[in-house]
């Protein structure tokens, strides 16, 4: 559930980042799914920092 709550909110911050530099929609895209991976991966190790502690 953690990871699919970071996709989700790494690719919202991706597409206003983005949105915020005056990119075009391709270029939105393209920070969204960047960032998407990113906050993936941070959720992953975050999930599994929380297993091994409970």
């Amino acid at each position: 559930m953690i990871v699919l709550v970071a996709i989700l909110l790494g690719a919202v911050i991706g597409w206003m980042r983005a949105a915020r530099l005056g990119g075009s929609r391709a270029d939105r895209l393209q920070y969204a799914a960047a960032h998407a991976l990113a906050f993936a991966a941070l959720g992953v190790f975050i999930t599994i920092i929380l297993a091994r502690m409970g």
